[in-house]
């Protein structure tokens, strides 16, 4: 793996491990739960738009896993 892309996973995993970090998270957690109520949902624009917003939430919440299976994959491709 290249240094560089070595010192971007370093640097994600260490923001990733800080208690803003999982705070962070934990907000996110109760935004995307206040915007799954479909109740709230007046029209097809409004369902749209709490579509992306949820869609980028979901980005952001699985982002450690992506890029420990990303990190995995490049290392698993320098042993071979």
């Amino acid at each position: 793996m290249a240094p560089n892309l070595q010192q971007y996973y370093e640097d994600a995993f260490s923001t990733m491990a800080t208690q803003g970090w999982l705070d962070l998270i934990e907000d996110l957690n109760k935004l995307k739960d206040s915007l799954n109520n479909l109740s709230l949902v007046t029209d097809t624009q409004d369902l749209f738009f709490r579509k992306g917003q949820i869609d980028i939430l979901d980005l952001l919440l699985k982002r450690k896993d992506t890029c420990e299976q990303i990190y995995e994959e490049l290392q698993n491709e320098d042993f071979e």
